[in-house]
């Protein structure tokens, strides 16, 4: 079959780009085609159909966004507006699986956060329009973000957010929004983790090439914080933890790009790393020159994933899967679904404590011992988030569309 995958973007190391891609991945497998609907998107020109309106940072499309939340009444000339781009996104949806043949529409978080209003609408046009059966995966929700407030658009938010829709089946990635989704709309999601390829080896490295090409010595311990810039992942606690190791020879490297909710965290960050004297640098992939992602996790001694709020954890899964040691906070869906998996991680509650900067500074300085950690670790993720997991999961979602 030709499974159309739509977002606002499928660019970069975002996880709603990564986990799209390992979707795409075991559906190739299974002998499906997949094609691509994005605003922004990285894949080749021959399989995607690129609209700049499905671009969350379009500029009219950001100006209807910064003109309804925290309302309760929309500016004038906003509905028309979003009207107008609704239309135009639902020509170009048409016209996308028309050019395709599309068989299966596959909304990557593009029924759930609101980035997009008139994308989500002329997505939901489109299904309750033609019956295409859909895959709708979601991995955030409006109500689980605060600056997603107001009255203005929840006419909006109630039609499409998700749209509910009998060909739909629909996909989370953590048990919380299972069950929200249950008491929200009586809606029996299947719970799809974030997953990676346990059964491919990791790419090779020239790591001392690497450190070379970075300024790093032989000495210098890099820890990495493979996440976006935004405030959510909490990096400020990674900037304290190295402060509080107290060590010349730590670098902490950020190695994703800052810009999806503005620049201030960033610039904020810079200003607390001088404050408390620690080398910290943004390097992130998109750069000229810079390591491909899996070259920072060769480069990393250290891993900090300190975030405060996470729909899943894609980072973390890659941590495991390079066999790096860990700090994670143990934000809400790690301690559901992940940490009574039996992994083995320096954990933190919130803060750094000097127990944590203890833990942390033992791994770093005796890299041995965590070897035997890091695998069982590895062991745990290819059991429980592997390619096997996504497999079984997409099939029982097909199934129950009639399309399998």
């Amino acid at each position: 079959m030709n499974f159309g995958f739509v977002s606002t973007r499928f660019a970069g190391t975002d996880g709603v780009s990564l986990e799209s891609r390992k979707w795409a991945e075991v559906l190739g497998r299974s002998g499906h085609r997949c094609f691509w609907f994005a605003g922004r998107c990285d894949h080749p020109a021959e399989i995607s159909h690129v609209v700049p309106e499905a671009h969350f940072a379009h500029p009219e499309i950001g100006a209807i966004h910064e003109s309804i939340w925290g309302r309760d009444a929309l500016p004038d000339g906003i509905a028309a507006s979003v009207e107008r781009h609704r239309a135009h996104l639902r020509a170009e949806l048409d016209a996308f699986v028309r050019r395709f043949g599309i068989d299966v529409i596959v909304s990557q978080n593009a029924s759930a956060i609101p980035m997009n209003i008139p994308l989500g609408l002329a997505l939901a046009d489109l299904l309750r329009e033609t019956g295409l059966p859909a895959l709708a995966h979601h991995h955030d929700f409006h109500w689980e973000r605060e600056r997603f407030s107001g009255a203005a658009a929840q006419a909006w938010l109630d039609e499409a957010f998700p749209p509910r829709l009998p060909g739909v089946a629909h996909a989370v990635i953590h048990s919380g929004s299972a069950r929200e989704m249950r008491q929200r709309f009586g809606i029996a999601a299947t719970l799809v983790p974030n997953v990676m390829d346990f059964e491919a080896p990791p790419p090779a490295s020239d790591v001392e090439a690497l450190r070379a090409a970075l300024g790093f010595s032989e000495d210098d311990r890099v820890l990495l914080q493979p996440t976006r810039v935004v405030p959510r992942k909490g990096i400020e606690h990674a900037v304290e933890l190295v402060h509080r190791l107290g060590d010349p020879r730590n670098r902490l490297v950020v190695s994703h790009e800052a810009g999806d909710e503005g620049l201030a965290y960033r610039d904020w960050l810079l200003a607390l790393a001088r404050e408390k004297s620690v080398d910290l640098r943004f390097v992130h992939p998109a750069l000229p020159g810079a390591p491909a992602l899996p070259e920072f996790y060769a480069l990393a001694d250290f891993v900090t994933f300190p975030s405060l709020y996470e729909g899943f954890g894609n980072a973390l899964l890659e941590a495991v899967y390079f066999k790096r040691p860990v700090l994670v906070n143990r934000y809400p869906v790690f301690r559901e679904d992940i940490e009574p998996c039996g992994f083995e991680f320096v954990t933190m509650d919130g803060r750094v404590t000097d127990g944590v900067v203890s833990a942390v500074r033992r791994q770093l300085e005796n890299p041995s011992s965590v070897r035997p950690a890091a695998d069982r670790n590895f062991e745990i993720a290819a059991e429980r988030f592997g390619y096997a997991t996504l497999s079984e999961r997409l099939d029982g979602m097909l199934r129950g569309l009639g399309k399998r």
